[in-house]
Protein backbone atom coordinates (compact mmCIF):
# COMPACT_ATOMS: atom_id res chain seq x y z
CA UNK A 1 0.00 0.00 0.00
CA UNK A 2 1.13 3.76 -0.93
CA UNK A 3 1.88 5.68 1.97
CA UNK A 4 -0.55 8.50 1.86
CA UNK A 5 -2.81 7.14 -0.71
CA UNK A 6 -6.60 8.08 -1.13
CA UNK A 7 -7.55 4.38 -2.18
CA UNK A 8 -10.61 3.23 0.35
CA UNK A 9 -13.13 0.45 0.46
CA UNK A 10 -16.54 1.33 0.91
CA UNK A 11 -18.40 -0.64 3.70
CA UNK A 12 -22.28 -2.15 2.33
CA UNK A 13 -23.40 0.42 4.96
CA UNK A 14 -21.52 3.51 2.98
CA UNK A 15 -24.46 6.05 2.21
CA UNK A 16 -24.32 8.14 -1.12
CA UNK A 17 -23.87 11.90 -0.85
CA UNK A 18 -27.10 13.87 -1.83
CA UNK A 19 -27.15 16.96 -3.43
CA UNK A 20 -29.91 19.44 -3.46
CA UNK A 21 -30.87 21.49 -6.75
CA UNK A 22 -29.40 24.43 -5.92
CA UNK A 23 -25.89 23.37 -5.09
CA UNK A 24 -26.28 21.11 -8.71
CA UNK A 25 -26.98 24.32 -10.23
CA UNK A 26 -24.36 26.37 -8.79
CA UNK A 27 -21.52 23.78 -9.82
CA UNK A 28 -22.92 23.85 -12.92
CA UNK A 29 -22.64 27.75 -13.19
CA UNK A 30 -19.42 27.79 -12.45
CA UNK A 31 -18.62 25.72 -15.37
CA UNK A 32 -20.42 27.40 -17.79
CA UNK A 33 -20.86 30.90 -17.18
CA UNK A 34 -17.97 31.45 -15.21
CA UNK A 35 -15.87 29.66 -18.01
CA UNK A 36 -14.11 26.93 -15.59
CA UNK A 37 -12.97 23.69 -16.03
CA UNK A 38 -15.31 20.88 -15.07
CA UNK A 39 -12.11 18.96 -13.49
CA UNK A 40 -10.81 21.97 -11.15
CA UNK A 41 -14.43 22.81 -9.88
CA UNK A 42 -15.16 19.01 -9.37
CA UNK A 43 -11.99 18.90 -7.25
CA UNK A 44 -12.68 22.24 -5.31
CA UNK A 45 -16.13 20.45 -4.41
CA UNK A 46 -14.74 17.12 -3.68
CA UNK A 47 -16.98 15.38 -6.36
CA UNK A 48 -16.27 13.53 -9.53
CA UNK A 49 -15.70 15.07 -12.53
CA UNK A 50 -17.84 12.32 -14.38
CA UNK A 51 -20.50 13.67 -11.51
CA UNK A 52 -20.20 17.25 -13.09
CA UNK A 53 -20.19 16.17 -17.03
CA UNK A 54 -24.10 14.65 -16.25
CA UNK A 55 -25.23 17.94 -14.25
CA UNK A 56 -23.61 19.82 -16.62
CA UNK A 57 -25.64 17.65 -19.63
CA UNK A 58 -29.04 17.28 -18.15
CA UNK A 59 -29.00 20.99 -17.14
CA UNK A 60 -28.06 21.93 -21.10
CA UNK A 61 -30.83 19.56 -21.95
CA UNK A 62 -33.71 20.10 -19.37
CA UNK A 63 -32.82 23.78 -18.86
CA UNK A 64 -35.23 24.43 -15.27
CA UNK A 65 -36.55 20.84 -15.57
CA UNK A 66 -33.55 19.52 -14.75
CA UNK A 67 -32.58 18.15 -11.02
CA UNK A 68 -36.73 17.64 -10.29
CA UNK A 69 -35.90 16.59 -6.98
CA UNK A 70 -36.03 12.72 -5.42
CA UNK A 71 -38.99 11.59 -6.52
CA UNK A 72 -39.66 13.56 -8.63
CA UNK A 73 -40.16 13.75 -12.64
CA UNK A 74 -39.80 16.49 -15.54
CA UNK A 75 -43.06 17.83 -16.54
CA UNK A 76 -43.10 15.98 -19.71
CA UNK A 77 -42.25 12.59 -17.96
CA UNK A 78 -45.02 13.46 -15.32
CA UNK A 79 -47.84 14.18 -17.84
CA UNK A 80 -46.90 10.92 -19.15
CA UNK A 81 -46.94 8.68 -16.01
CA UNK A 82 -50.09 10.30 -15.28
CA UNK A 83 -51.77 9.58 -18.61
CA UNK A 84 -50.88 6.05 -18.80
CA UNK A 85 -52.38 5.71 -14.94
CA UNK A 86 -55.55 6.96 -16.29
CA UNK A 87 -55.45 4.41 -19.25
CA UNK A 88 -54.94 1.88 -17.25
CA UNK A 89 -58.26 3.12 -15.19
CA UNK A 90 -60.30 3.43 -18.04
CA UNK A 91 -59.34 0.10 -19.51
CA UNK A 92 -59.70 -1.45 -16.60
CA UNK A 93 -63.74 0.49 -16.11
CA UNK A 94 -64.59 -0.56 -19.42
CA UNK A 95 -63.75 -4.38 -18.75
CA UNK A 96 -65.88 -3.59 -16.10
CA UNK A 97 -68.54 -3.04 -18.31
CA UNK A 98 -68.07 -5.52 -20.22
CA UNK A 99 -68.67 -8.28 -17.80
CA UNK A 100 -71.50 -6.29 -16.36
CA UNK A 101 -73.47 -6.51 -20.08
CA UNK A 102 -72.49 -9.76 -20.33
CA UNK A 103 -73.79 -11.08 -16.99
CA UNK A 104 -76.89 -8.76 -17.41
CA UNK A 105 -77.94 -9.53 -21.04
CA UNK A 106 -80.69 -12.11 -21.12
CA UNK A 107 -79.34 -15.46 -23.31
CA UNK A 108 -81.24 -16.18 -26.10
CA UNK A 109 -82.30 -19.65 -27.14
CA UNK A 110 -80.01 -20.36 -30.26
CA UNK A 111 -81.39 -19.46 -33.89
CA UNK A 112 -83.45 -16.93 -32.43
CA UNK A 113 -83.36 -13.87 -34.57
CA UNK A 114 -84.27 -10.50 -33.16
Amino acid sequence: MVQGGGDYVMSSSAKRRGFDRGYKEAAVRLVVEEKRSVAGVARELGISANLLHRWKREFGELGEQAFPGKGHLPAEQEELRRLRQQLRDVTEERDILKKAIAVFTPKRPHGTNL
